[in-house]
């Protein structure tokens, strides 16, 4: 058994496991995942056997249990520091982890009425409500205000995310790209290109790859 274990929901749908999925992937790090499959009679039961919180995502480290997504992410940031998974620049890492927060407790038109659904593109009619407008405005100027402060930061910093290199900030708002691309979100072409930025990471790219074979998931 490895070191590190990460217990997931499934890749098509849950946009909380993808975050701190890709904060380890960033790592370098072996690890092991385990997959439950959500909204099944048995879900709670093999998630609690996790976790006593009975959510995903979790990771243990060791002896070590964390839940939550920021909270993993934050872990994995001190936990493999040389790995940069926030800005080095004091005032850059700021403002990265200012946004992740906001993504973390915010945004519940968004993911109310334009779910997760990687694999749905085109098929998948989600209607934005007034709430969920007012969400894919701010999350466009977050996009914005980011790279245009921070975002062509040149050397090893530099890079084309939300703060030059990829970071904790872009594991947040990974989940609002595959929504934004599955319901045709009209987009400026600041986060029109960091959309595109986020679908060509290797990582994302292997969590979309695992996300094909799976089944849809029951209606609530």
């Amino acid at each position: 058994m490895a070191d590190l274990v990460i217990v997931i929901g499934n890749k098509n749908y849950s946009s909380w496991s993808l975050r701190p999925w890709l904060a380890l992937k960033a790592t370098g790090e072996p690890f092991e995942e385990v997959m439950v499959t959500l909204r099944q009679p048995e879900t709670r039961a093999k998630i609690i056997a996790h976790s006593p919180a009975g959510k995903v995502p979790v990771l243990t480290h060791g002896d070590l249990l964390v839940w939550e997504s920021l909270a993993i992410c934050e872990y994995l940031a001190e936990a493999f520091p040389y790995v940069g998974l926030w800005p080095s620049d004091p005032r850059a890492r700021a403002v990265a982890r200012a946004v992740s927060t906001e993504m973390h407790a915010g945004f519940t038109g968004l993911r109310r009425d334009l779910p997760m659904d990687i694999h749905s593109k085109g098929t998948t009619s989600g209607v934005a409500g007034e709430e969920a407008r007012a969400d894919i405005a701010r999350v466009q100027q977050i996009w914005q205000d980011c790279r245009g402060r921070f975002g062509d930061i040149e050397g090893e910093e530099g890079g084309p995310f939300l703060f030059g290199r990829f970071s904790v900030a872009d594991c947040m708002y990974a989940p609002v790209a595959t929504r934004f691309r599955t319901y045709g979100v009209k987009l400026d072409p600041v986060s029109a290109t960091y959309v595109d930025a986020i679908y060509a990471h290797p990582a994302m790219q292997d969590w979309i790859a695992g996300a094909k074979g799976e089944a849809p998931l029951p209606e609530n």
